[in-house]
């Protein structure tokens, strides 16, 4: 039976020899890109399109066609590949229509190499977009599935290769449309055919034995807040950069190099150059036909560490995937509901008598099975994840776990620091009680702005403004005691701003342990006094970093991470320690030095636009639970939970104590 798939909807793969045959009733250029299994096209040579239209196990068209069959081997691609996207452009020059609204929908259907459809998708609700992503075959816990993505671009086609992550979209978006202007156009082949011995041939440039030489990046952080972007500063789920260190180590290993007058070895000291270890085996299923146990850390990675955060990643993809396909399903009921009401309505003799109430009835009929259906394929997904979640919470690292978790009373300090950070969960409204860890990688990227303001939420805004503005200080408190413990004894330091002393409370645990770099800054004096010290140690990495000379700075400047926490912002800034704040804010992370704002929106915004970057450049959370973090991807807006402490508990104490007596077993 074939599944006709609406955006965001997913179905298995029987078979991994394929043909996708695209229909578009007018001429389109027919693509793909191959992604790891965060999604990162690791460079050109997993693109395949007009100019260069063949990869293992993948082929596409020379040309500009109305009719597409691209052959698709999903065993023969090259290692490391875990997903094929396909993708769709209108070419440029050509006369033809620049817009996919001007034409018809196009059609795309997966099918075996008989020809039986497998899964179908038509591109609908198009308009000014000259390119769209049409669907991707993916691989899920040794499984090929396929899902309608539909995701179209009005930038064309160099806009849809940079949301793939490839590097100079423009310059190849123009060699595509250039090879399609030339007409260079050949058959598509099948896949290339089994050897007597089972091993399938491959191009000479997708060995068997190719393996990447090093790990490939990590995904970025999937979510942006409404309140702080707007529509051209959103972060793609499946888009993914490379991360580089930031800090005066980093510029230190750099500035090496050149003065040996060798050649440059970019290679990390301690990064292996050999493949990720292959995940340990699902757990066979419990009957046949079910689906298999789920396994903590059953996906690829260096570490375990690594494969914990990879199969979190996961679980939060397909988690927006299911409720994104659950909820297209019930509107397409609806709408399928609402279109037969109106054809059987439009003719008279249905308005009277027993015919329009028989047919309004046959309508909602239709409209609760599909929407029943649709309930119970989500209900299936939500259970195997919940039964996922069960087996890998246990198992998280303390830096990835919660507060409650046994983990963190036998925690150690780190001699390394770990790959993310938990700062809360997330959950969709669908079934709250699914949770799925928010990590951020370290080290920081961007600083975190928690939001104490009444009018930050529903819940807040049922709360006293005190009791909120302490809640919020004892989050910030949590997070900056999270970091001090697993980073490496003495590499992070934490400086505290409280202008007026309001929050002696909140920060007894780290004053009283006596792991912050100094006592909280109080008064104008204080404030300048942190500022400029903050502002001096980025002033001097940058020059350092910029001059390649990292053994030229002071000897009393502190080379490790720095976080400064800064309490009922904006009370007592003036315009000078404000404009220090958005310096620190715009330049401190790529030299280690990170922002922890508590504050409320709505007083800082008596500073006018002047905050808004520093608004934009921060990640808003709250102390209470809010539904404020959006995903651009599929348009979810997801339920922040901060991490909390359970009552009674003297986790944190015992954390802080751990802390300080690391930093004097080192002598730091």
């Amino acid at each position: 039976m074939t599944a006709e798939l609406v955006r965001g909807q997913n179905h298995t793969l029987p078979q991994t020899r394929l043909e996708i045959r695209v229909s578009a009733g007018t001429p389109v250029v027919a693509g793909a890109t191959l992604g790891d299994e965060r999604g990162t096209v690791r460079g050109i040579e997993w693109i395949a399109h007009p100019g260069s239209p063949q990869l293992p196990g993948l082929e596409v068209s020379q040309q500009a066609a109305a009719d597409h069959r691209l052959a698709v081997d999903l065993e023969a691609l090259p290692a490391g590949a875990h997903r094929v996207t396909v993708l769709l452009a209108l070419p440029v020059g050509a006369g033809g229509p620049v817009r996919f609204g001007a034409v018809p929908a196009p059609f795309v259907a997966v099918t075996g190499l008989d020809g039986t459809e497998i899964a179908t998708f038509t591109l609908t609700d198009l308009d000014a977009e000259s390119a769209v992503s049409a669907l991707e075959l993916y691989r899920r816990q040794d499984a090929w599935k396929v899902r309608a993505v539909g995701q179209g671009y009005a930038g064309g086609l160099a806009e849809m290769l940079a949301d793939q992550g490839v590097r100079d979209p423009a310059a190849l978006a123009g060699s595509i449309q250039e090879a399609v202007t030339r007409g260079l156009a050949r058959s598509v082949a099948p896949p290339p055919p089994r050897t007597p011995e089972g091993d399938r041939v491959r191009h000479a440039t997708g060995s068997a034995d190719h393996r990447p030489t090093a790990p490939p990046p990590e995904p970025p952080e999937p979510l942006t807040d409404p309140a702080t972007t707007g529509p051209a500063h959103t972060t793609q789920p499946h888009t993914t950069q490379p991360h580089a260190a930031p800090g005066p180590a980093a510029a230190g290993a750099s500035a090496a190099g050149p003065s040996t007058g060798g050649p440059i070895n970019y290679a990390h000291p301690r990064r292996q150059h050999a493949a990720p270890p292959s995940p340990p085996p699902a757990a066979p299923p419990a009957q046949p036909g079910q689906p298999a146990q789920p396994v903590a850390g059953d996906a690829t990675g260096w570490s375990m560490d690594e494969r914990l955060y990879n199969q979190i990643w996961g679980m939060f993809e397909d988690l927006a995937r299911a409720v994104a396909a659950y909820r297209s399903a019930v509107d397409f009921a609806e709408s399928r509901m609402d279109q037969e009401l109106d054809r059987a309505l439009s003719d008279p003799r249905n308005r009277i008598g027993g015919a329009g109430d028989r047919a309004r009835e046959a309508a909602r009929a239709k409209r609760d099975e599909l929407a029943s259906r649709a309930r119970e394929a989500l209900d299936r997904d939500l259970a195997q994840l919940a039964a996922e979640a069960a087996v890998v919470e246990p198992a998280l690292p303390a830096a990835y776990a919660g507060w409650g978790n046994p983990v963190w009373h036998a925690h150690r300090i780190p001699m390394e620091i770990p790959m993310a950070l938990r700062i809360g969960d997330l959950h969709l409204p669908e079934r709250s009680d699914l949770r799925i860890p928010l990590l951020v990688r370290l080290p920081l990227e961007r600083g975190m702005w928690v939001d104490s303001g009444r009018t930050a939420s529903e819940a807040a805004a049922l709360m006293d403004t005190d009791r909120l503005r302490r809640l919020a200080m004892e989050t910030a408190v949590a997070h900056a005691a999270r970091l001090l413990a697993v980073y490496p004894p003495g590499e992070f330091a934490v400086h505290v701003i409280d202008p007026a002393g309001s929050a002696a409370g909140p920060l007894a645990p780290l004053v009283e342990s006596g792991v912050l770099a100094g006592p909280p800054a109080a008064g104008p004096g204080g404030v300048a006094s942190v500022l400029a010290h903050l502002t001096r140690r980025v002033d001097l990495v940058q020059m350092a970093v910029r001059a390649r000379a990292a053994d030229s700075l002071p000897p009393d400047l502190d080379t490790g991470e720095q976080l400064l926490v800064v309490n009922d912002f904006p009370h007592g800034f003036d315009d000078r320690a404000v404009t220090q704040l958005r310096y620190l804010a715009d330049e401190g992370p790529a030299v280690g030095v990170h922002l922890l704002m508590v504050a409320d929106r709505e007083e800082a915004s008596a500073y006018g636009p002047v905050l808004d970057p520093l608004w934009r450049s921060l990640l808003r959370i709250t102390p209470v639970a809010d539904s404020h973090l959006a995903d651009p991807w599929v348009g979810h807006a997801w339920t922040y939970e901060p991490l909390t402490i359970p009552p009674g508990s003297h986790v944190l104490e015992q954390v802080l104590t751990a802390v300080a007596a690391a930093r004097r077993a080192a002598g730091r």
